[in-house]
């Protein structure tokens, strides 16, 4: 019952918002219609008036002079048939006269004559039954003439009472809009109703299964040394060694050892300042430990949701990950080094078109990343097994926070339709394979990848999602 009264629910929502729909159009056209008439609305429908006026007169005067033919065909086709009539009674008269007893005490000359009038009344006969049969079909002809006639006046006198009646401008525009752009306007109701499923299953069906089978994104090469990633919790202690520089977005620090000196880091990259300010990595804290031998600790969790955990992605020497900067929460630079970013573009490939992102971010070792994550981080460790050497692992598109440069990335399409179809899921999940690690969400919160599939509907997650963001 549940799910049969959303689907009601949905579907009076949809039916409501195409009525909405079209009589908004409606009364946007006949604007429209008003504002490029230049004539008087009163003028122009007396006008109207006499115009259909004259116009009932011509075909009332038609249809008069129809039924005076109709009346003298009808007068004709009678006399042609009394005439037949006649005809064929004299020479009925004629045969008896010419035939019998009376052909052998009649006379030769006498003969001859019966015979000469008895041909001409069959000609006559068969002449006035002939014109009779051909008046008929005339008279029928006529008959339609007469009733598409009187059809014309029919609709004439219903358009001229209409006319005579119609004082108001809003109908009379409203009228005039749907007799000119009626059909156009139902079918942009039906393309609101039926566009939609349509485009999903073309793109399900067709489109999707093309962009998956396109050969993966490869940003290096299989690395000897791997990130390591503690579990995730809704509060986690970080301890920072001699010399350790930690950068953190201020709403996720709560809480630090006195004996660390803390400072104000405008951007977190002066090399990709746009970056940094699109994902909030502005005006983190910056917090370093200067005392030689002695380790702090400082404790992390969100001040502002309540359902982010957050985890440590450790990265030695040799080590990398591809993360999307808005999931990062926080770097520590081992020993003062600055934290060592690099950028990877990919423009002329399918995949940065369909997902609309053309640049990845590698964070490279040695560092600790602090990474949040809707419900907590958890990493997928990807590596050859007995009997399946080549390992791969899809994820939700929403939850994929970053991945090692060594698997093989790319989109592809959601293993089920209705869930895709119902807005459940996005149409590409994201299929790593190969070796390496892999992080995501624990649950498919809304992130960078939803702003994505909103590029055409709003510039700002577009150009987010163009930069990697």
């Amino acid at each position: 019952m549940g799910a049969l009264s959303r689907f009601i629910s949905w579907l009076l929502g949809k039916l409501t918002f195409g009525l909405i729909l079209g009589v908004l159009g409606l009364i946007g056209i006949g604007l429209w219609i008003f504002l490029r008439d230049h004539v008087d609305y009163d003028i122009r429908r007396m006008e109207l008036v006499r115009a259909l006026s004259g116009e009932t007169t011509r075909l009332r005067a038609a249809l008069a002079d129809v039924e005076a033919r109709m009346a003298g065909m009808r007068v004709e086709i009678t006399a042609q048939r009394d005439r037949a009539k006649q005809a064929a009674r004299v020479a009925t008269e004629l045969e008896g006269l010419g035939s019998g007893l009376n052909r052998l005490t009649t006379d030769g000359a006498q003969l001859r004559e019966y015979e000469e009038r008895l041909a001409r009344m069959r000609q006559m006969e068969a002449e006035s039954l002939k014109k009779a049969a051909d008046l008929e079909q005339a008279l029928t002809r006529t008959q339609w003439e007469k009733d598409g006639l009187e059809i014309a006046v029919g609709r004439m006198q219903l358009q001229l009472q209409s006319a005579e009646q119609q004082k108001s401008k809003i109908i009379h525009y409203l009228q005039e809009a749907w007799n000119k752009y009626g059909p156009y306007l139902m079918g942009t109701v039906a393309l609101y109703f039926l566009g939609p499923p349509l485009g999903r299953l073309l793109l399900y069906f067709v489109f999707a299964p093309f962009v998956s089978a396109r050969a993966p994104v490869l940003l290096g090469q299989v690395a000897e040394t791997q990130p390591e990633v503690t579990a995730s919790r809704a509060s986690i202690d970080l301890p920072l060694g001699p010399g350790d520089t930690l950068w953190v977005k201020e709403k996720f620090l709560q809480a630090s050892d006195e004996g660390l000196k803390k400072a104000t880091r405008t951007v977190l990259d002066w090399r990709m300042p746009f970056t940094c300010l699109a994902a909030g990595l502005t005006e983190l804290v910056e917090i370093k430990n200067r005392t030689p031998d002695v380790t702090f600790r400082a404790t992390f969790s969100s001040q502002e949701n309540p359902n982010t955990e957050l985890a440590v992605v450790a990265l030695p020497p040799g080590a990398s990950i591809v993360l999307r900067p808005s999931f990062l929460a926080g770097a520590v630079g081992a020993g003062g080094r600055k934290l060592r970013i690099r950028r990877h573009w990919r423009l002329f490939i399918m995949q940065s078109w369909v997902t609309g992102q053309f640049r990845y971010f590698e964070f490279v070792g040695p560092a600790r990343l602090l990474v949040a994550g809707s419900r907590g981080v958890r990493a997928e460790v990807l590596g050859a097994l007995p009997g399946n050497a080549n390992p791969a692992r899809r994820a939700n598109q929403d939850a994929t926070i970053g991945f090692t440069p060594g698997l093989q990335y790319r989109p592809v399409r959601a293993e089920t339709f209705w869930a895709y179809f119902r807005g459940m899921n996005p149409l590409f999940d994201d299929l790593f394979s190969g070796e390496g690690v892999f992080l995501c969400q624990e649950t498919s919160a809304k992130g960078p990848q939803a702003d994505v599939r909103k590029f055409w509907g709003g510039l700002r997650a577009g150009l987010l999602r163009l930069f990697g963001l």
